[in-house]
């Protein structure tokens, strides 16, 4: 028997473990319910998954829940979308910032500071843009879904993704597809809205590079000007992804009004996912995202009191998350993408693999397989040795993008090239 004296040592050891060692987070499992679409009116479509898939063999054996590990997370509910709307027209018309009552609230959300959670949340956003049995599909092991992706008719050229639900409907995940483009490793019928969407999102102009260029909106207004109140209404035409994605997001409260909704996407996706969790207050995780702090200001989304709720994660070889794919002879400028954006909303995980790893600034490596593969899949050693998983995130401070543009009210044309 131990004596008095070292029974009580132990026993406040063991009280000081207790207290001082942080409980496991907690995993919520996953599994698809729906399957989403957008008709050629850009109303957004869901569809239960078929029974015939439910009942088939390869199914059954496939689709089996998956974990995601989960932390509390400092988020907002915000007020209806009609109210935020209003708020947006009297900002953009009359620049007149109207107080909106955000409700700060702490949801589960998912644990950025988990190597293997972005690692999982990396793969279903890979998934994204290939259908099941495509060779570009990325298998996710027996505890994951063989999930369907919504979307994805034959001839579909819109907004893309999946949809995720925990068993018990209290929290939903929604991966919206990046940019497919010959350029970034793909294909597909979506490349010409995706292009029309990155030039409007991530230019500083309508994509007015050069005077080669032939811009995406009438905003350019010779020399380096462009008439600010009509690049921000070419963003909000019904047909672009930010405004299908808001209807998406509108559809989904309808059908789970109660839950935590997610969103997460690579590439355009990304961005997408940011936008939409900047009017919503939902948490976000976007890999290799352009900057679209840029169009959240063009787009004046009443954002809440804190954006720390969204996470970018991406490394420093990719120019299009750095900001640095622009210039007439860039790689993004020869395949038609004036990619100029630079600056992130929210706090940014950012590896550096230029200088831990040697890797050379390409665009190659923008694709999320780079990021599965070769970022994620094993520990990341310049973290590990001060004792984390990931990088520390970060709020990105002093981006400056576009500073040789003039913004402002001009004539309606001029004869300047």
């Amino acid at each position: 028997m131990l004596p008095i004296f070292w029974k009580d040592i132990l026993v406040h050891w063991l009280n000081f473990v207790s207290v001082n060692t942080p409980a496991p987070s907690p995993r919520l499992s996953f599994e698809l319910r729906h399957l989403h679409a957008v008709s050629s009116s850009a109303h957004v479509v869901f569809q239960d998954v078929p029974s015939v898939w439910k009942e088939s063999s390869a199914y059954l054996q496939q689709n089996r829940s998956f974990a995601i590990e989960a932390r509390p997370v400092s988020s907002y509910r915000g007020p209806n979308y009609e109210d935020q709307r209003v708020a947006r027209v009297q900002s953009m018309k009359f620049g007149q910032s109207q107080s909106l009552n955000w409700e700060q609230e702490i949801v589960p959300g998912p644990n950025v500071e988990s190597r293997e959670t972005l690692l999982e949340l990396a793969k279903m956003s890979n998934n994204a843009y290939v259908e099941v049995g495509d060779p570009a599909w990325y298998e996710l092991g027996e505890e994951w879904n063989t999930t369907y992706p919504f979307g994805w008719e034959p001839d579909a050229d819109g907004f893309r993704g999946q949809v995720f639900a925990t068993l018990d409907n209290s929290t939903v995940i929604v991966s919206v597809k990046g940019t497919s483009a010959g350029l970034l490793g793909g294909g597909g019928p979506t490349v010409k809205k995706d292009k029309l969407n990155d030039n409007l999102l991530f230019s500083c102009c309508c994509a007015r590079v050069d005077w080669t260029w032939t811009t995406v909106c009438g905003c350019y207004r010779g020399g380096w000007k462009c008439d600010q109140e009509c690049v921000e209404t070419a963003l909000i035409e019904e047909s672009l992804f930010y405004s299908i994605g808001i209807n998406l997001y509108n559809n989904l409260t309808y059908i789970y009004p109660e839950s935590n909704i997610w969103i997460i996407g690579h590439s355009l996706g990304g961005s997408l996912a940011s936008l939409i969790g900047v009017t919503f207050g939902a948490p976000v995780v976007a890999f290799e995202a352009p900057g679209e702090k840029m169009a959240a200001s063009r787009l004046h989304l009443p954002s809440p009191p804190s954006t720390q709720h969204i996470t970018h994660v991406y490394h420093t070889a990719d120019p299009i998350a750095m900001g640095t794919c622009n210039g007439v002879l860039s790689s993004c400028a020869l395949g038609g993408y004036a990619m100029e954006s630079r600056c992130h909303l929210g706090k940014s995980v950012i590896y550096d693999t230029v200088s831990n790893s040697s890797w050379a600034v390409d665009v190659r490596t923008h694709g999320i397989v780079a990021v599965i593969e070769k970022v994620l899949s094993d520990p990341w050693l310049p973290s590990v040795e001060i004792g984390r998983e990931v990088p520390e995130a970060i709020f990105e401070e002093d981006c400056i993008e576009c500073y040789s543009w003039e913004y402002g009210s001009y004539p309606e044309k001029l004869d300047e090239l």
